[in-house]
């Protein structure tokens, strides 16, 4: 399988399509992260705190800007959800394989796993869309990501998430996920081994 970095594969059904975020996303991104109701439930683990929470569309420019550099340094891929009956992106997926380590040895259970962040309008947080919408990035994302789990954070309120994920076989893990330099400490992951 050609790498994701090498080229961005689209991924689609008849409701959604993943493919590599863009510039003109821009105006439908702002209302998904001015999306009061839906920022709680964003992944802001070891990102240097950032929230997420954009209510100009500068501000929203300006993380795609960073997620596209992030994409050509090969860090992680972004790809914008559109739903194909509207056109509209209603939120994004990044994906990539998180490499821990501490020398020769993994700092956390979390090593060589593929790290899921989802971001959804809150009108797009029901169990049977979010469903959907992972079905399409989680079977693929063993072998684009090579790796053996992939794990995505679901806060204790996003109980629709919740659902979805465990009707696709996620498990809420004991371990935790140790952030970057400042050894920050992170729960709430749940994991699907391959």
């Amino acid at each position: 399988m050609v790498s994701p970095y090498d080229k961005c594969p689209i991924l689609e059904n008849d409701n959604y399509m993943l493919r590599l975020v863009e510039a003109v996303d821009a105006p439908d991104l702002l209302r998904v992260y001015s999306d009061e109701k839906a920022v709680p439930f964003f992944n802001g683990d070891n990102c240097n705190g950032d929230d997420f929470h954009y209510t100009t569309l500068e501000r929203v420019q300006s993380a795609i800007e960073f997620w596209l550099r992030a994409y050509m340094g090969r860090g992680f891929v972004r790809w914008a959800i559109v739903d194909r009956h509207t056109g509209e992106a209603i939120g994004t997926i990044e994906l990539f394989n998180r490499r821990a380590l501490d020398g020769q040895k993994p700092r956390d259970y979390f090593n060589e796993c593929g790290l899921l962040r989802l971001d959804i309008r809150s009108d797009y947080e029901e169990t049977e869309k979010i469903k959907e919408i992972l079905s399409l990035i989680v079977p693929p994302a063993f072998e684009l990501f090579v790796c053996q789990m992939i794990a995505t954070k679901i806060p204790p309120a996003a109980t629709e998430r919740k659902k979805a994920a465990e009707q696709m076989g996620f498990k809420l893990s004991e371990e935790k996920l140790i952030g970057g330099e400042d050894d920050k400490v992170y729960g709430d992951y749940y994991v699907l081994l391959k």
